[in-house]
């Protein structure tokens, strides 16, 4: 356990639907929102965001779109689901083979053995090469004899796991901010911190001055069950983008990443002293409170579970004594976990510099 406030997680705080689908008239954004600054905790409405950050701040954003990244298959005699979690730089895609349970959900299953071929929808036909990682069976190298982009568009749906209620719609899993990729690539789970933007509320966030920055990160298959780190995951961050954020830091404004995914391209992208360059490739770094940050001021990311290690990343940003103080918040306000859940917005505390810029600001 990481966060000790948050030993265990009540099953009804999970977020079985999207909010759009909680009640008449509910929109995307009709989620609630839970402010820390330091151990300060406020609770408000998402549609408040754009009166909680000021001009000059700056909201990186991710821009990977979400894959129908499970397929049904046979392996043998066996039904199987593959979860295609990450395109690689040949023809090769890291994949998930799991179990189907009777639900849409699938559970855990090792992988391999190597040579063994799945057998998918179509046709097509999926050779497992090796492990993703050596001595690690979850994850496999495979190679299709098919477009495995078409495949997933045909016969895909989006990946869920058992919390869920019943599957959704690949249109529910996409942000506002997502972006089709040219070579098929995307993310086989969503990057959920940006689901509650609208675009109504992005022009209002940019009324007041907060600014946008894109880059891409394709999320991997993170499993639930395993609670591992990040595998190496592709990113991409354009020059505009390290412009955007280096000019905001020299003025006195907060770079506030939009996820888990936004800190971990943003940092992979910059130096020992914080300066981000446009970069592009793969990334395997994963940020704990002993590395830090150097660039990311502050973060708004769904609620995580006690053993995830995302809480690792939000340490280094908040420090633990606020990350225990907002999940114990979390719990006793009945937050709701998950991708379709509640969002966290971690701000840094005023200093006086930031003060005085920002008031010149307006």
């Amino acid at each position: 356990m990481r966060v000790s406030a948050a030993a265990r997680v009540p099953e009804e705080l999970s977020a079985r639907v999207p909010a759009e689908q909680r009640g008449p008239g509910r929109g995307r954004d009709d989620v609630r929102l839970m402010v820390s600054r330091g151990t300060e905790v406020s609770h408000h409405a998402f549609r408040e965001l754009s009166a909680l950050l000021r001009a000059g701040d700056v909201l990186v954003v991710n821009t990977s779109a979400t894959l129908a990244a499970a397929v049904t298959g046979r392996l043998g005699g066996e039904a199987v689901v593959v979860h295609f979690s990450t395109r690689g730089d040949d023809s090769r895609w890291a994949v998930e083979v799991r179990e189907p349970d009777g639900r849409g959900s699938t559970r855990p299953r090792a992988g391999g053995p190597e040579g063994a071929v799945v057998r998918l929808p179509g046709g097509a036909r999926l050779v497992l090469e090796e492990p993703l990682v050596p001595g690690a069976a979850r994850l496999w190298w495979a190679r299709a004899d098919s477009s495995v982009p078409a495949l997933l568009a045909r016969y895909g749906r989006p990946i869920r796991y058992g919390y869920t209620e019943r599957d959704q719609p690949l249109s529910a899993y996409q942000t506002v901010f997502a972006l089709p990729s040219p070579d098929g690539s995307g993310s086989a789970e969503m990057p959920s911190a940006g689901r509650p933007f609208t675009a109504a509320l992005v022009a209002e966030l940019v009324r007041r001055g907060v600014q946008f920055a894109p880059l891409t990160l394709h999320t991997g298959v993170a499993s639930a069950d395993a609670h591992e780190p990040p595998y190496p995951e592709r990113f991409e961050v354009p020059a505009s983008t390290a412009w955007l954020v280096n000019a905001a830091r020299a003025a006195g404004g907060s770079v506030i990443a939009v996820g888990t995914t936004a800190v971990r391209a943003l940092e992979s992208a910059a130096d020992g002293s914080g300066l981000v360059r446009s970069a592009a490739g793969w990334t395997d770094l994963v940020v704990t409170p002993t590395r830090g940050v150097r660039v990311v001021d502050g973060l708004l990311t769904g609620l995580h579970e006690p053993e995830a290690s995302h809480l690792l990343m939000l340490e280094a940003i908040a420090g633990r004594p606020a990350l225990c103080r907002a999940y114990t918040e979390a719990v006793q306000e009945r937050y709701l976990w998950h991708e379709f859940g509640d969002v966290h917005l971690i701000l840094p505390k005023e200093s006086p510099h930031h003060a005085q810029v920002r008031s010149n600001a307006w």
